[in-house]
């Protein structure tokens, strides 16, 4: 599979959300289509429990006709190089210019939980990405490459991302960190990071809400390490992180004020945002995707 070979086509605008690996198949389904219809560009969707990626792409892919699929990503601890090439090989033959390959290298706890040992994750990506390139595959070839971009946050894997591959979807960020990748990429590598958003104008529930969702990434290690870089002290991010530290990764307020963080971070630097809505409830948040997509598409 020759990787680095076209950039993703996603739109301005896509949806990024937990719940599609959880809920049950027909309400995955409703919500793929009600989705397209909004005309959000792309679904986006993680893996570290729930629904294996490649078969949620899969589902995905077959209940909509115009909506990009990109895991956010598809864990590389999860199948082996070969399996990743096939599988982008066969979704990319079966859906045209529809589906995009997210990898990352996850985290020390969810690796560990698959009985791996999370080490050296730079290296691993790397050669990774050898093995992919380097993979036979037996099969019609796709009409159109199946581009593939890494989760990446740190300097040294955007760099990898903007030489190796298509582009970068960086996880759990402020509108800083997107102009410090663009910076670190250049400007032709695809960049879509995610932007986390509380439609809640009161200030003291939207933080609440805001922190429910942060805790449990402040903990871990990678996200930790990538705040400091850009330049917050450790005492902003216990507790589930200061007030500047939730205003700068959560969105929060009136539609408006929510589209005006999309636009910061397309003016930093961003190809394509993802937006997470984050709520009290495990549901497909389909009614405030619908009050945002009213503004910001």
């Amino acid at each position: 599979m020759k990787i680095n070979d076209t950039q993703p086509d996603l739109g301005r605008v896509g949806v990024w959300t937990w719940p599609l690996v959880t809920a049950p198949a027909g309400h995955v389904r409703t919500a793929a289509r009600a989705i397209e219809e909004m005309g959000y560009g792309a679904v986006w969707f993680p893996e570290s429990r729930g629904r294996e990626a490649i078969a949620l792409s899969a589902m995905l892919l077959a209940e909509t006709s115009t909506l990009k699929v990109a895991p956010g990503i598809a864990n590389i601890w999860a199948r082996d190089p070969s399996a990743a090439a096939g599988a982008a090989m066969a979704l990319g033959e079966a859906w045209p210019g529809r589906f995009v390959l997210g990898l990352g290298v996850s985290h020390a706890p969810a690796v560990a939980a698959r009985g791996h040992l999370y080490s050296r994750p730079l290296t691993y990506m790397r050669e990774y990405l050898d093995a992919m390139e380097q993979a036979a595959f037996v099969g019609p070839t796709p009409e159109l490459a199946v581009p593939v971009i890494l989760a990446a946050l740190g300097p040294k894997m955007l760099q990898l991302a903007a030489d190796r591959t298509d582009g970068a979807h960086p996880y759990f960020v402020p509108v800083a960190h997107t102009e410090f990748a663009r910076e670190v990429m250049g400007p032709n590598a695809y960049l879509a990071p995610e932007q986390a958003v509380v439609l809640e104008d009161d200030p003291e529930r939207a933080r609440d809400l805001a922190r429910s969702h942060m805790r449990g990434y402040l903990l871990l290690d990678n996200y930790r390490r990538n705040l400091l870089r850009l330049g917050w002290p450790e005492s902003d991010l216990d507790d589930g992180g200061s007030d500047a530290v939730v205003d700068a990764v959560v969105a929060w307020g009136s539609v408006e004020e929510i589209g005006d963080r999309i636009v910061a971070h397309h003016e930093a630097g961003a190809d394509h945002v993802s937006i997470q809505v984050i709520t009290d409830s495990d549901e497909i948040p389909l009614a405030e995707l619908e009050q945002l997509a009213s503004h910001i598409l």
